[in-house]
């Protein structure tokens, strides 16, 4: 496996590159499906999807912002490539915090269900970051140690990190984290998605959770990782998800018994 390279295609002055391509795909297909939703559980989608535009854009500058800050003995060298997005760079722990955290800020606002809010946008993203991370496959960046494997992806000379320049075949990183992002997915709209109904807020929590447990063990074969002494930023994020999951999965849980405690005292009460 090799990429084709990063340029789909060009028109005069104007290069269209695939990272472009699927990073709209990713967010058209996550807002449609949003919208879907919010229809589907009586929520009022326009208002939801207006929420989630803004915490997109959120979103992608927080993933801008934090590739930036860890990879600032390159940014500060070429400051002209801070703005460069199409070249590749989002972190997704910086959209994953900045992103979620407009998005609560703007529904309290507009005084949108929050928790249900969070429910329905929680699938539509880990579909478009299993769709984005297609990206880095065209840029040839996000790959692993090198690998013999028969899934094993080609690397060219230039894109190669020093130290290993000498070897040709690496595991495809991209492609682990796309597949298991995918099958999160399936499991958030199907089983996940009928348990976790009638606790508000505890779909986005299995999100945040199962995205985490997915990527700490990715990230141990990326030879790209931000280090900050012995430990790789992304695994300290990844357990710091974990505990956040954990949190809030018991956080909606006692307080959707709570909701239903109040329920069955009222009824008794109107008998």
């Amino acid at each position: 496996m090799s990429s084709p390279g990063a340029i789909a295609f060009q028109l005069g002055p104007i290069v269209v590159r695939w990272y472009g391509i699927l990073m709209a795909l990713a967010i058209v297909v996550g807002l449609w499906l949003g919208h879907r939703t919010a229809r589907k559980e009586g929520l009022p989608a326009d208002d939801i999807i207006s929420v989630g535009q803004w915490a997109i854009l959120a979103g992608l500058a927080g993933a801008r912002v934090y590739e930036v800050l860890f990879n600032w003995d390159y940014y500060g060298r070429f400051p002209s490539k801070i703005f460069a997005v199409w070249e590749g760079g989002l972190a997704m722990h910086g959209g994953l915090i900045v992103g979620p955290l407009v998005g609560i800020w703007l529904a309290r606002k507009w005084r949108i269900p929050i928790l249900r809010g969070l429910d329905v946008t929680a699938p539509p993203m880990i579909l478009g970051q299993a769709i984005g991370r297609w990206g880095n496959f065209f840029n040839e960046e996000a790959f692993g140690l090198p690998t013999s494997l028969p899934w094993k992806l080609y690397i060219s000379p230039q894109h190669r990190p020093p130290g290993f320049t000498r070897f040709e075949y690496f595991h495809p990183t991209f492609l682990y984290e796309s597949l298991w992002d995918l099958a999160v997915f399936i499991l958030l709209i199907t089983w996940l998605g009928r348990r976790l109904r009638v606790q508000p807020g505890a779909l986005f929590f299995a999100y945040i959770g199962l995205y985490s447990v997915g990527r700490f063990f990715i990230e141990s074969l990326r030879l790209d990782s931000f280090w900050v002494g012995p430990f790789r930023v992304a695994q300290l994020a990844s357990v710091l998800g974990v505990a956040v999951a954990i949190a809030g999965l018991a956080w909606t849980r006692k307080r959707a018994m709570a909701a239903a405690s109040a329920r069955r005292a009222a009824d008794k009460a109107l008998a």
